[in-house]
């Protein structure tokens, strides 16, 4: 794990037209960690993902990637980059097959490698395999999550982030999507996870960020984040 910053956000404010939403938000994300942002619903933590991801403009502050400046970067130019967003809720294209929007997944990036890269998907989600021909649309939640996943994962990201990943999904999915992201960790991929669930987010975490109110509240090593007295007592009941 690199000590300098694959993605570094700094005094970050954003929102929209009459509308702040993030003040003063500053994160690093080192290459090989696995970074948790955690908070309740509407404190933020999807306007931070699409201001990185250059789907909004920030306001103030800036972002970088691999050392160079993405705040007024085109989505496109930043997912050439390697930094590849799983959307919240999934945002698959559902009269398409799930082999077409695996397919889209490469069209940035590693498209020359569009067929090996399939075959990896699907020894992830095997179910995905006996669905390829299926129109992406008439598959359940689980399996569109795993769709929109497996896209991402097309583009052989450096980095990838994943907004509400377990959103709406059974615990037994949730618990095979949460294995799937220990098994990117154990093999070096940086992943910067966005999500309400917070317990098994920092069991696989490294570190973590907690916004409340548009800033970060608190930020550090997992386990003293899991372990926070305040922070069991707000989002954990205890």
């Amino acid at each position: 794990m690199s000590d300098t910053p694959l993605l570094k956000v700094e005094s970050l404010a954003a929102g929209y037209p009459m509308l702040p939403v993030l003040f003063d938000i500053s994160l690093t994300v080192s290459t090989g960690e696995v970074v948790a942002v955690l908070g309740s619903n509407g404190v933020g933590k999807s306007t931070l993902i699409n201001n990185i991801a250059g789907l909004y403009r920030s306001t103030a502050g800036g972002i970088w990637f691999d050392g160079q400046e993405i705040s007024r970067a085109r989505s496109e130019t930043i997912v050439e980059r390697g930094l590849v967003q799983v959307p919240e809720g999934r945002r698959i294209f559902p009269n398409l097959t799930v082999h077409e929007n695996l397919i889209l997944g490469s069209y940035r990036r590693a498209s020359a490698r569009c067929d090996s890269n399939i075959e990896r998907i699907v020894g992830y989600f095997p179910r995905l395999a006996e669905r390829m021909k299926q129109l992406a649309g008439t598959l359940s939640g689980g399996e569109q999550q795993m769709l929109a996943i497996g896209r991402s994962l097309m583009s052989e990201p450096r980095m990838l982030m994943l907004d509400e990943p377990s959103l709406g999904l059974s615990p037994i999915m949730v618990a095979e999507i949460f294995a799937l992201f220990g098994r990117l960790k154990n093999e070096g991929l940086t992943l910067l996870l966005v999500e309400q669930n917070l317990v098994q987010s920092l069991e696989i975490a490294d570190r973590g960020y907690v916004i409340e109110h548009g800033m970060v509240a608190l930020s550090g090593r997992a386990g003293e984040i899991l372990g926070n007295a305040d922070v069991r007592r707000a989002y954990l009941g205890l």
